[in-house]
């Protein structure tokens, strides 16, 4: 069993399914950011920003929430938008990323005069210059916010459709989870579908399993972005392993929630030991303070994980992408290859 050392989970290859666009940004363009917008920030420079911006004191996931308001004050151009999103792929890219989704909430994006479409576009250009420079491959999920009416959740999977050749490969439904039951946004996610856009959804998070049930069976998502309470129903549980519906895990995110006590207790393990399809994510690397090798390291750490199992976890990233299949099948031929170098060099 080999360790798995801060260096070889670098270099191997991953991808990042669950991540917020909005909770991914850079302190230091925040201030810049600010500066051009005019806009408040609660500290003066990055170090003390990135300190605010970290959650640690949340009680609930409404709490985690709320300091998305800071960096949604300044992403509302294409400008501002597009930088966001390069300089998060270009972030990616050197932690051994070579696929990303990036999802986020258009809707909330203009506040400042965009239109949908332009709030969509932004991004997309960003993730395509970050192709051309890193060579990692970037695409967008559209989300809808559960608080919001159904219509405006049709509205937005009626954006991601539009988009489905051009960028956008998913649709899925973020927001605060109790009492805003995903079943109440079925219509959108039936669009999405059968408009042949897959779909993933929150679940299990902020909410017990029935959450995940709702999910799974209401809205029919392949994948559940969280699902840290689903172990608590046996039965779903199953259900989710035979049908292989990945569970997009945020370790640190998990803890600032309190969808689980500790790393230590968190259902990672029992997850991947039960043969659940199970895919390590950041969510939000600047409320978090998180970098995606730092979540491989605390699998390694607290949750028993060896560097062997942990490849498996990121090849499951790339079988479980809501890309084409001859797309997936030529970037896993590579992510293979690198992979069996990788084993063979540590078992010299």
């Amino acid at each position: 069993m080999t360790v798995a050392t801060s260096d070889l989970l670098r270099r191997l290859p991953k991808t990042e399914l669950h991540c917020h666009l909005d909770g991914c940004v850079r302190p230091a363009t925040l201030l810049e950011l600010a500066a051009e917008y005019d806009k408040p920030m609660p500290a003066d420079d990055a170090e003390a920003l990135a300190g605010y911006m970290l959650v640690d004191d949340a009680e609930s996931l409404e709490d985690y929430l709320e300091r998305f308001s800071v960096t949604l004050s300044v992403m509302q151009t294409s400008e501002a938008l597009e930088r966001v999103t390069y300089e998060l792929a270009e972030d990616a890219a050197r932690e051994g990323v070579r696929y990303l989704e990036t999802r986020y909430a258009p809707v909330l994006n203009v506040r400042g005069g965009l239109s949908l479409e332009e709030a969509v576009e932004a991004p997309l250009r960003g993730l395509a210059r970050a192709h051309q420079e890193y060579g990692i491959v970037g695409r967008v999920i559209v989300c809808a916010i559960r608080n919001m009416a159904p219509e405006v959740s049709l509205e937005l999977a009626k954006l991601a459709v539009a988009f489905r050749s051009r960028g956008v490969v998913g649709f899925d439904l973020a927001g605060g989870e109790a009492g805003n039951p995903a079943s109440r946004h079925k219509e959108a996610f039936d669009y999405a579908r059968e408009h042949d856009l897959p779909c993933t959804c929150h679940a299990g998070e902020g909410d017990g399993p029935d959450s995940v049930r709702d999910a799974v069976h209401r809205c029919s998502a392949c994948r559940i972005g969280h699902g840290t309470r689903l172990i608590e129903d046996e039965s779903l549980t199953q259900y989710v392993a035979d049908r292989q519906i990945t569970i997009e895990c945020c370790l640190t995110s998990n803890v600032q929630t309190r969808a689980t006590a500790s790393l230590d207790a968190h259902p990672l393990r029992t997850y991947y030991d039960r043969g659940l399809n199970v895919v390590l994510s950041t969510d939000n690397r600047l409320m978090s303070g998180v970098t995606l090798v730092d979540e491989y390291q605390k699998a390694a750490q607290h949750l028993g994980f060896s560097f062997e199992e942990l490849a498996t976890v990121a090849r499951n990233g790339f079988t479980s992408a809501f890309l084409h299949e001859h797309e997936r099948r030529a970037l896993l031929a590579s992510v293979d290859r690198d992979i069996a170098a990788l084993m063979a060099e540590v078992r010299k």
